[in-house]
């Protein structure tokens, strides 16, 4: 009497095998793609958000997926891994980098030998790679932060940026177009004092929150574009004196920034979805690996649920802009 039942599922189970087989034929790629994702730390909730996003994308085509990387982000940490992945002959490598040139020597030999080679969130120099997966528009980023701590500040007065790493591409980058932006005449009352570094590193972050707090007692609000930074400046802050007072921006996710948003310590604050950049970071590095791109300009690629991706000047993909998450959204998200 069960016969017919084990014939049904395994009619199902040949029908899902043939679907996943044709949707893998139709994207180009190849079988069993071994993928590396290096992220700047291993324990980073953001870095482990968007690997998680990287294996997802790596199980839908059918790829063998591993996350492996240091525990701190020191411009040289990644080094050692690089060069086990190129003994473990990855197919490609996707990476997070800390330093925008310490590693390029290692990637520039990865790829030698035909080993392909993505940065995502954070760059190298355009020699260390072959695509770079940018979350958002790096000129909208660092402007849209300004744009909206002048809001917060209500137009005048002093803040301060904690920033990451001193050598994070990223940050850097970033910071360069915040402090574009404050030359336009609207942004003459608003002045950046000071730049700091926690080094995406939590106590370090909190310390330096207060740190700025002692040192700028006119401080009207701190941004932080990074993770880490702006949580443990939220949580210095919801604590202390300067909760109402200071402002508290930057780049953080929805689900870590929560309760500061409930409470009142932050008003609002940015980001991508970075479980997506993983994941589109995933199928652009298995489309390189699968020789249906090169890394040209104008080269288009399948990347699943995103849909179809175009690689833009140097080799750069977006995943597009960053959204603005405040108490009348914030809980509509969760990552």
């Amino acid at each position: 009497m069960f016969k017919p039942l084990r014939h049904t599922g395994a009619a199902t189970l040949c029908i899902a095998l043939l679907a996943i087989s044709c949707a893998t034929s139709a994207a180009g790629l190849k079988n069993g793609l071994k993928i590396a994702f290096l992220p700047k730390q291993i324990n980073n909730p953001y870095e482990v958000i968007a690997d998680d996003g990287g294996m997802a994308a790596i199980k839908e085509f059918g790829g063998v997926g591993k996350v492996v990387g240091p525990s701190d982000a020191g411009a040289s940490s990644q080094v050692q891994y690089i060069n086990t992945l190129i003994t473990q002959r990855q197919d490609a490598i996707v990476i997070a980098a800390n330093d925008a040139n310490a590693v390029v020597p290692y990637l520039k030999k990865a790829m030698s030998q035909g080993i392909k080679v993505v940065t995502f969130d954070s760059d190298t120099a355009p020699e260390g790679r072959q695509l770079f997966v940018n979350q958002a528009n790096a000129e909208g980023i660092g402007r849209g932060q300004i744009q909206l701590v002048s809001k917060l500040m209500g137009g005048e007065g002093e803040f301060a940026v904690l920033s990451a790493t001193p050598n994070a591409t990223n940050q850097n980058t970033w910071i360069k177009w915040m402090q574009e932006e404050l030359k336009k005449p609207e942004y003459s009352k608003i002045k950046l004092v000071k730049i700091a570094y926690g080094n995406d590193d939590d106590q370090k972050s909190f310390v330096e929150t207060q740190g700025l707090l002692q040192a700028y007692p006119n401080l009207k609000a701190i941004v932080a574009p990074t993770t880490v930074g702006i949580a443990a400046a939220a949580r210095y802050i919801s604590s202390s004196s300067s909760k109402g007072k200071v402002a508290v921006t930057g780049l953080g996710t929805p689900n870590q920034m929560r309760a500061f948003v409930k409470n009142g310590t932050v008003k609002a604050f940015q980001l991508w979805d970075p479980n997506q950049l993983g994941y589109l970071a995933g199928y652009a590095a298995a489309a390189l690996a699968s020789g249906t791109i090169n890394g040209k300009e104008g080269e288009s690629f399948d990347a699943g649920k995103l849909g179809k991706r175009t690689i833009g000047p140097q080799g750069e993909i977006i995943l597009g802009p960053p959204t603005t998450f405040d108490a009348s959204n914030i809980d509509n998200f969760n990552f």
